[in-house]
């Protein structure tokens, strides 16, 4: 019986949004320990800055951006491009959310977490695709949600962009499977994070501690990006062991 080896990461190189903080930045830890060099995205250029420097400035390009604007994201592209002449591999990360009735929220809430959620996505992907398709294979990696399967009775608008998501990335592949390119949803169910503190989640919160970690969530999309060529993962799900599905 011959063991498949994972795919060697080392020297491709990995966009990443939202990587200021949480599943982002952990995933950013993650790229690098697998050999990667990442370009990293947020709003906080500050915790970008400090995330380099943990982890070496010759691995971490940094980049103060906004999902929802094209610009940004074509910015966080170019910067990888800039500093190592190639992109493997984008992970679409950011996300807010807000648990409560559908009513619950402002018409700005709304429009914020469509536009950040669902839009933003879509930019961050239209301004890597050129170069993973010029390269002739590459990966999209979306972090989306469970709730994009089966939301809760309070995350109707959340679980509405989650959706999406899952729409965009199952036409996407259809759209660009024989072109070389990947792509793939990590679904994964609650994360301890700052994620939705002071919108549906308190700071603190006890229950918090059963929720998955954000390394574990990283954990999967490293390992999807690992998956040799000639295999890909549409969606994977999942939830920590305490937590019923």
């Amino acid at each position: 019986m011959t063991l498949m080896q994972p795919r060697d990461l080392t020297g491709t190189v990995v966009a990443i949004t939202g990587a200021s903080a949480g599943i982002g930045r952990a995933t950013a830890e993650a790229c690098v320990a697998a050999g990667a060099n990442v370009a990293v995205g947020a709003r906080r250029l500050e915790r970008l800055d400090a995330l380099a420097d943990e982890l070496g400035r010759d691995r971490v390009e940094c980049v103060e951006m906004d999902v929802r604007e094209p610009a940004g994201n074509a910015r966080l592209v170019q910067a990888a491009l800039d500093r190592w002449g190639r992109l493997d591999s984008v992970v679409p990360n950011v996300g807010i959310g807000s648990y409560g009735s559908i009513l619950h929220m402002s018409d700005d809430e709304v429009a914020d977490m469509v536009d950040t959620n669902v839009t933003g996505t879509v930019h961050t992907i239209r301004a890597a695709l050129p170069h993973l398709l010029e390269r002739g294979e590459g990966d999209v990696v979306i972090v989306a949600s469970v709730a994009s399967f089966r939301g809760g009775a309070d995350e109707a608008v959340y679980a509405a962009t989650k959706f999406a998501q899952q729409g965009l990335a199952g036409s996407l592949d259809r759209e660009l499977r024989e072109k070389g390119i990947r792509v793939s949803t990590v679904n994964p169910a609650g994360v301890e994070t700052e994620f939705a503190i002071g919108r549906g989640r308190t700071e603190g919160d006890p229950a918090l501690a059963e929720y998955l970690r954000p390394e574990q969530v990283a954990h999967a999309i490293v390992t999807v990006l690992q998956q040799p060529r000639s295999m890909r993962t549409q969606s994977w799900a999942f939830w920590p062991m305490g937590q019923q599905s």
